[in-house]
């Protein structure tokens, strides 16, 4: 039997999901195990393993491939535990990572934090003075050599840096994305002055004009490349010992993944990976039940996740902000903000309350958890609101504390607010679904979109749980929480539902519409470079597809606009249809009548994205169909509606339920990982896959 596995590293928990090619599938989910988050990978194969019956060499020795979503490059971007990296770039443009390009105060903050002078500032430089060092050389804008490169000095500046502590080096030179001999030729040089260091350069990792962004990007490539390296090399060796004889593939933030060996060369494409795997299962469930249009909310442990499928495509966006730093990496366009199960709530100086961003993660974790945790969580709550079944949680794995939670809240919210512990709960437990409300609002609106034409994905730990109220107000088509083993594993089945995602950039300025055969080659050219790196994947693809897309704006002016272009080669009509389409694509997101047509087009970056479909796919089996009206298993008293206070609800067990059955809040449906909260005035309808459909009735 051939299995693929998809396992996601969570900041609390680490989620596994498996599948062979019959169709049979199975799930779980352990506490995460930071700082070695690969002792938690091991152990939920372990479990695994015996959700599916078999031993763990067996399942490993029958494995086609493990895809998995690592916060390991992330993680170290966030606590600076990176790598020391010495810089090399063109004689005169050492301070370019310090200027930022004037964007360094400003990047990735909101317009209240912008305009807060005094608090906000630029973060400081990527690498220090002393591990820059400048060489001369000179390619100039149309790519032709003007000052050729100075191998003596340059040699000595490897050696410097080398001295000074580097334990890797990026190199990123002016104009390379024209023409990268220069470049080229450095890595060589470093390979024989210092074959023992990580090396990457812009050309590789990000050929895209902007020099700041460009330079940003390959230096933090290179301070995370050698900490993914260390992290999987010794995981794999761990699961080639155990008799794993598959391939391991690593996500990333674009949507696909990539073999295990290719990636520390372009880490900083993984940044996204724990973000993108819900979003890659939202896509493959929609093809299921006809959603072009879906809204995917993920809410874990620590986070709450939001994103958007448009068209049956996960939106993208070709830039991120990380820290402050403005880095060129395609990514599924997911928003986050700190407001999982774990967010502890807090009350401020000025006796406000509020909820998150910080997280009790899974060490100590919630205050019901007993595990040392003493700080009020939305789990806390919860579990005071009757929503947990303190018996249930993990299948019964974990016993809760109502105790250990009452105690948290009272001690931190109830009294310094003047309010009972049950009136704190409800207050918290409001502001989690406005806070998580106006985050999806945000991200449907400002792409473009209309919430009513989407349905609502919720999953993950927690999300089911608050779903139904934090959709209440978006007026979304339906709202589906995906059931069964994906219940809160999901993010996990949308990686082992993945395929091989590769892109290739070339940054080429010039009028647009340009000469067909200059439009052409480029993409052509792009496309040798992916079918090298596709053949580097070492994996049978059951097909591949080529997707282009080229970055315009309007001539002289910021906004660009990533543009579609026909995998085909092009004509002059076809030129034109482009045209079209950015117009129509830049009138969507800045307004109608915002285009400037009169100004003339701009082509900035040629982009081709390859994608080998792997040859085996989850399949989700189909449910019973019931016979006859669901019957509760017993009713608790529940707290979902302020309007409405304790309400008596119907408790369901999710393995009783069949294809067909409608529920109706207030109602609890509990899952082995995970629970379903119904609010009266709620409608739960059991689909064909096991799902719980909610919709809401009319007042």
């Amino acid at each position: 039997m051939a299995y693929v596995i998809g396992i996601d590293i969570g900041g609390t928990f680490t989620d596994a999901f498996a599948s062979d090619e019959s169709g049979r599938v199975a799930a779980t989910k352990t506490p995460s195990t930071p700082p070695d988050f690969s002792r938690g990978f091991l152990t939920v194969l372990d479990e695994l393993a015996g959700a599916l019956e078999v031993d763990t060499a067996a399942l490993l020795a029958n494995t086609h491939y493990i895809v998995h979503g690592t916060t390991s490059t992330l993680n170290a971007l966030v606590t600076g535990d990176v790598a020391t990296v010495g810089f090399l770039t063109t004689r005169g443009h050492a301070d370019s990572i310090a200027i930022m390009n004037l964007e360094g105060r400003y990047a990735g903050l909101g317009s209240d934090e912008v305009q807060d002078m005094v608090l906000t500032n630029k973060p400081k430089p990527l690498v220090p003075p002393q591990l820059i060092r400048e060489i001369d050389e000179r390619i100039d804008h149309k790519g032709h050599e003007v000052v050729a490169l100075d191998e003596a000095g340059t040699r000595i500046a490897i050696r410097e840096l080398v001295a000074a502590g580097a334990q890797a080096i990026a190199v990123s030179l002016l104009w390379s994305f024209r023409n990268d001999a220069h470049e080229r030729r450095v890595g060589e040089l470093i390979a024989e002055e210092a074959p023992e260091l990580y090396v990457a350069l812009s050309c590789d990792v990000s050929p895209r004009i902007r020099e700041y962004a460009r330079s940003a990007t390959t230096i933090m490539n290179t301070q995370v490349g050698p900490r993914l390296r260390d992290y999987l090399r010794p995981l794999e060796a761990e699961l080639r010992d155990r008799g794993f004889g598959g391939s391991l593939l690593v996500m990333q933030g674009s949507g696909g993944c990539v073999d295990s060996g290719d990636a520390p060369s372009r880490a900083i494409t993984t940044i996204g990976s724990v973000l993108t795997g819900g979003v890659v299962g939202c896509t493959r469930l929609a093809q299921a039940l006809g959603h072009r249009n879906v809204i995917s909310t993920d809410m874990g442990g620590t986070t709450f996740l939001a994103g958007l499928v448009v068209d049956g495509e996960p939106v993208a966006t070709t830039s991120t902000v990380l820290n402050q730093y403005q880095l060129n990496v395609p990514m599924v366009d997911v928003h986050t903000i700190g407001a999982g199960g774990g967010a502890i709530a807090w009350v401020d100086p000025g006796l406000n309350l509020r909820v998150g961003p910080r997280s009790a993660g899974a060490r100590p974790g919630p205050a019901c958890y007993g595990e040392g945790g003493t700080e009020p969580t939305v789990s806390d709550v919860d579990l005071l609101l009757g929503i947990i079944n303190p018996d249930n949680f993990l299948g019964g794995r974990k016993k809760l504390s109502k105790d250990l939670a009452a105690e948290a809240v009272r001690t931190h919210i109830a009294e310094p607010l003047g309010l009972s512990v049950d009136d704190a709960a409800a207050a918290i437990y409001a502001i989690q679904n406005a806070q998580t409300a106006d985050l999806v609002r945000k991200v449907v609106v400002t792409s473009g979109q209309d919430p009513r034409d989407f349905a609502l994905y919720a999953f993950g730990g927690a999300g089911p749980m608050h779903c139904a109220s934090y959709a209440a107000d978006l007026d979304v088509a339906e709202v589906v929480v995906p059931l069964g083993p994906t219940a809160a594993v999901f993010s996990a089945y949308g990686l082992a539902a993945s395929d091989i995602v590769l892109t290739a950039e070339l940054s080429s300025p010039s009028n647009f519409p340009n000469p067909v055969e200059d439009f052409n080659g480029a993409f052509a050219q792009l496309r040798s470079e992916l079918d090298d790196r596709l053949g580097a994947q070492k994996l049978r693809f059951g097909n591949v597809t080529y997707r282009n897309e080229v970055d315009l704006r309007y001539t002289m002016q910021l906004a660009e606009v990533p543009t579609p272009v026909p995998a085909e080669a092009v004509d002059t009509a076809g030129l034109e249809d482009v045209t079209t389409a950015f117009g129509e694509l830049y009138e969507r997101l800045y307004g109608k009548g915002s285009g400037f047509s009169e100004a003339g087009l701009q082509l900035i970056t040629y982009r081709t994205q390859a994608v080998g479909e792997l040859p085996i796919r989850p399949r989700l089996g189909e449910v019973g169909v019931a016979t006859a009206a669901p019957v509760s298993s017993s009713t608790r008293q529940v707290f979902l509606d302020a309007r409405r206070g304790w309400q008596a609800a119907d408790i369901f067990d999710y393995r009783d339920l069949a294809a067909g059955q409608e529920l109706k809040g207030p109602a609890i449906v509990e899952a082995p990982t995970t629970t379903v909260a119904l609010p009266e005035g709620c409608i739960g309808r059991v689909d064909r896959l096991g799902n719980l459909v909610i919709s809401y009735t009319k007042a």
